[in-house]
């Protein structure tokens, strides 16, 4: 498996002078002045070449591109700019040019991006919902590819200790919001912040889609590393980043193998869509086209993450179930869950979720016994997935709004 990158790589470049030269043939294909631009085998011809461009390409990481929002009925531009950085992490803060203050104080929000393989603009969409009523700030976490070995370890240990020195540093008064696989590690951190007393602990956090207690509802995902064990993904799924890479010979759960099981896990939907985008070209729906681009370009985007955060993450989480049955170790440390007394709990759920069942983050609220009740709540969204817990028509009418009414009254009535 070591050498799987490096074929990996040799692959796509033994692709590009064909992937160049399919691109320069589309475009003559699609220029106004050929006269044969407009017969149905051109259309057909440069809908192919641009599908085989696409499928061999390595898509760059995306933009947020989230320009402006509206504050208290008044359009604002937004800019971002780097508050916190470390090697495998920066925290981008969307800042607002508001001409005016906004009419009542607004809660700090850190959006902790999962780190599975995506990058943290797939978050847009949540962000978007949040700024018109929050300072928001995410996790914009390192492609461990381009990180080079110099710079050390990153396993589940250091990833808690990113997220206790950001709630420091963006304290006091700060909310936190885990999507999806920052929900452990964020639970992990506050636990390890409220056992030592520590005066930044955060005010609230709403956990969202994550796999707090993977027993409860068990998906085929949880399935799968219950049945594979950890030497069958040490053995298949790391491999050493080639040359010449910034993170070259760094131990990697690469995001080409992310992105084949994200495939393989719906590849039937795929394979429609992208009949559809062949079909919306040639026939030419520019708008379908566009909207299939812009989803593609971000799905298809994926970074690297190291070996060791990777596995530790399986075998802490999927396998042994650490955190819920209290076993759970944070430098050798106990992770105490019921040290949790003062950091209020949302859960939120999707019921059609068939990455993290319902149940499993709801769990969150369970293990945290010495939590008082009015500092805890609970929402199961009907009709949406794993996608739509954080995206989404449903998320932007009901969740955002839930969870904007929840750090509200957390924020009124901190403990």
């Amino acid at each position: 498996m070591d050498l799987a990158y490096a074929w990996y790589e040799a692959a796509r470049a033994m692709l590009a002078p064909a992937r160049l030269a399919a691109d320069m043939t589309r475009h003559s294909l699609e220029y106004p002045g050929n006269p044969f631009a407009y017969g149905p085998y051109a259309r057909s011809a440069a809908a192919a070449l641009q599908m085989f461009e696409r499928a061999t390409r390595r898509y760059g990481k995306p933009h947020f591109g989230l320009d402006s929002t509206v504050v208290d009925g008044q359009r604002v531009p937004v800019f971002e700019r780097v508050v916190w950085e470390r090697p495998f992490c920066r925290v981008v803060a969307f800042e607002r040019a508001l001409n005016r203050g906004p009419s009542e104080p607004q809660p700090k929000l850190l959006v902790v991006a999962p780190m599975s393989g995506h990058y943290a603009t797939l978050l847009r969409g949540t962000v978007e919902a949040m700024l018109p009523n929050h300072q928001v700030f995410v996790t914009d976490w390192s492609d461990a590819r381009m990180v080079p070995l110099l710079e050390g370890r990153f396993d589940l240990d250091t990833y808690i200790e990113y997220l206790t020195a950001m709630f420091r540093d963006l304290g006091p008064d700060l909310h936190v919001m885990a999507v999806c696989q920052p929900a452990v590690p964020v639970f992990a951190a506050v636990a390890v912040m409220e056992a030592a007393d520590d005066p930044a602990v955060p005010v609230s956090m709403t956990l969202m889609g994550g796999p707090i207690d993977t027993r409860r509802s068990p998906t085929a995902v949880n399935c799968l590393a219950q049945e594979r064990g950890m030497g069958w993904f040490e053995k298949n799924c790391i491999t050493v980043v080639p040359l010449p890479n910034p993170g070259a010979m760094r131990r990697v759960y690469p995001g080409f193998l992310q992105l084949s099981g994200f495939m393989a896990m719906n590849l039937d939907r795929h394979v429609t869509a992208h009949s559809d985008m062949f079909h919306h070209l040639v026939t030419g729906d520019g708008d379908s086209a566009e909207k299939h681009r812009e989803f593609y370009d971000e799905y298809l985007a994926v970074m690297d993450l190291t070996a060791e955060f990777y596995l530790q993450t399986v075998q802490t989480v999927f396998v042994d179930h650490a955190l819920p049955r209290g076993a759970m170790r944070h430098r050798d440390r106990p992770v105490d869950l019921s040290a949790i007394r003062r950091c209020a709990i949302l859960a939120v759920e999707g019921e059609n979720d068939d990455i993290s069942g319902v149940g499993q983050t709801k769990a969150a609220l369970d293990l945290t016994p010495n939590l008082p009740d009015a500092r805890k709540a609970y929402h199961l969204q009907e009709k949406v997935g794993h996608y739509g817990v954080f995206n989404g028509s449903r998320y932007r009418s009901v969740i955002a709004p839930r969870i904007a009414a929840f750090i509200r009254e957390m924020q009124a009535s901190p403990a």
